[in-house]
């Protein structure tokens, strides 16, 4: 405080107040004495460079320039040195207020750098010089990074005349709102788009199972569209539907979570030799063989369905967002997209999600019998099902026997007034889930509508060892190649309907966890088996903001193809 006082030139003098310390006490035991003497030592030091810089400026304004010492300026603007003709010296004592506007270009470059690119228009609204230097490469190539993921090396961009800043403001921040993942409307087939940031485009590329039955192949992938600025000054966005390379297109946003794509030049999807040749070239690329290959006369008329209808489709098409589903921890294994197996429909894609005690399957490709959006599986983790030795795994009414006596107990629960008695079970409240009551493993039954902790702790419990498993006889399975060993199975339904999603039924069937990327289902009325594999590409801009997000986005996924 004694410092901070002297140096704004208020309270008493130093001087006097060392005179009295030495009057009361002797010198050497005064334990400030050695700081106030460095405190006088710094101040005079800044007198003296103050006297040194006015001396300065009084030899470069020239003779006869020097300020004339006018009374009572000693006092009101500072102390009067004598011998320098009157010089008044400006008081030092007093403290400068610094701006952001003395700071060097390069800390204000850093700084900038930082923020937000949003912010970024109105910071150069301050002033000239913050105008000139928000015009830096550097700012805008970091935020590029930054916001975008760009790895690329955006120098050599600047090379032909295209600069960060004018990638940031008029390709990646006007189409940020499109980055994510996406369900397209092809009526009951859906699919699956990632429109990513992909080198200086920005890319939708549509993801597709690989050629049925080979579940544990990678995706494959075929870009829909692109947008550049490598021709004009603008934003340019071109169709890649066709086999004529890329041709003009257009996006528009229709609203919040909901864009569509038109192609402008639709005779570039057309072919020579007409339909006959457009469709030998799309079964290819779809199934990966020739229509003699195929000898079911259903599964061709599948296909050609599916042809007919999807063809519709190329030249307009409306995307609907989707998420990933979000990761707790305690779940049975991580959530995600899985490609399954579905009978003569081929490959699908389906969401593997988890919500408390129940485990949800929805699908995101589908078929003319149960649509894409559809929850195909639902999985209910409070009721495992102990599978028998491996001799009686080969019968079919033995798995059978133990599913339907837990299909049977759950009906009865759901159902009190069926049972023949009048009053509830205990626990249980004539619903879906509700309450909770023992069942034939000694495990609680799930409540209609448990919370994130109860399905962590539900699902926290460490897994049996893995025991040996094999497929009933008389058991459809499109891939013959599947696990022999499985961790844990558990009772949950599934969806099958007819044709045009006609009479849907929740039948009961038998989940099957393999290992943390593979699982399956076995149908016990159609007797038939799907296989499950984790799709394992990196699916950017995918993440839920909330867990509230992602349920209310389940439920719209079923209204849209209902």
């Amino acid at each position: 405080m004694a410092a901070c006082a002297r140096l704004c030139g208020v309270g008493q003098s130093r001087r006097c107040r060392r005179r009295e310390r030495k009057n009361q006490r002797d010198p050497d035991t005064d334990p400030e004495l050695d700081l106030d003497e460095e405190e006088e030592r710094i101040v005079g030091k800044m007198q003296a460079g103050g006297s040194a810089r006015c001396a300065a400026d009084t030899a470069a304004s020239g003779p006869g320039k020097a300020a004339i010492s006018m009374p009572g300026a000693a006092t009101a603007a500072g102390t009067s040195v004598n011998g320098l003709g009157g010089l008044e010296l400006p008081d030092t004592t007093k403290t400068t207020r610094n701006t952001l506007l003395d700071l060097p270009p390069e800390i204000l470059v850093a700084i900038f750098s930082s923020l937000p690119g949003t912010a970024l228009p109105n910071l150069a609204l301050v002033c000239k010089k913050f105008r000139q230097i928000l015009n830096t490469e550097t700012i805008w190539r970091r935020r590029c990074m930054a916001e975008f993921g760009m790895c690329e090396d955006l120098r050599k961009m600047e090379v032909v005349g295209l600069s960060s800043k004018d990638l940031y403001v008029k390709l990646l921040h006007p189409n940020r709102h499109i980055l994510g993942l996406w369900q397209p409307d092809i009526g009951p087939y859906g699919g699956l788009l990632n429109v990513v940031v992909d080198g200086f485009f920005i890319i939708g590329w549509m993801f597709l199972p690989p050629h049925d039955p080979r579940v544990d192949d990678v995706m494959r992938r075929r870009p829909l569209f692109r947008i550049h600025m490598w021709e004009t000054n603008k934003a340019t966005v071109e169709c890649m539907y066709g086999h004529k390379g890329p041709h003009k297109g257009d996006i528009q946003i229709v609203k919040k979570d909901e864009f569509s794509t038109k192609c402008n030049q639709t005779d570039h999807h057309r072919m020579s030799g007409g339909r006959q040749e457009e469709f030998r070239t799309w079964l290819e690329e779809e199934w990966g063989r020739t229509l003699e290959d195929i000898f079911n006369e259903h599964m061709q008329e599948l296909i050609l369905m599916k042809f007919i209808y999807t063809s519709q489709y190329d030249n307009c098409l409306t995307y609907r967002r989707i998420y990933l589903p979000p990761y707790l921890p305690g779940d049975l294994l991580r959530p995600g997209l899985f490609k399954g197996t579905y009978g003569s429909h081929g490959l699908e894609i389906v969401m593997l999600s988890f919500h408390g005690r129940r485990a949800k399957g929805t699908k995101l490709t589908g078929d003319p019998n149960v649509p894409a959006g559809q929850l195909t599986l639902e999985i209910d983790l409070s009721r495992p099902i102990q599978l028998p030795e491996i001799e009686k795994q080969r019968s079919m009414e033995e798995l059978s026997r133990l599913v339907l006596e837990v299909h049977e107990q759950v009906q009865r629960e759901r159902n009190p007034a069926q049972s023949g008695s009048t009053e509830p079970e205990p626990g249980a409240e004539g619903q879906e889930g509700g309450g909770r009551e023992e069942n034939q493993n000694g495990l609680g039954a799930a409540p209609a509508t448990p919370t994130a902790t109860e399905g962590a702790e539900a699902s926290a419990s460490p897994l049996p060892a893995p025991q040996p498993f094999v497929l009933p006889l008389g058991v459809m399975a499109r891939n013959e190649v599947y696990p022999r060993t499985c961790k844990i199975c558990f009772y949950g339904t599934g969806l099958i309907a007819g044709h045009g999603f006609t009479s849907p039924e929740h039948t009961p069937g038998i989940f099957i966890l393999f290992d943390d990327n593979r699982f399956g289902f076995i149908w016990l009325e159609l007797k038939s088996f799907s296989l499950y594999s984790r799709i394992t590409d990196t699916l950017q801009y995918a993440e839920a903001p909330t867990l509230e997000a992602f349920e209310e986005m389940l439920k719209s996924m079923q209204s849209w193809t209902s």
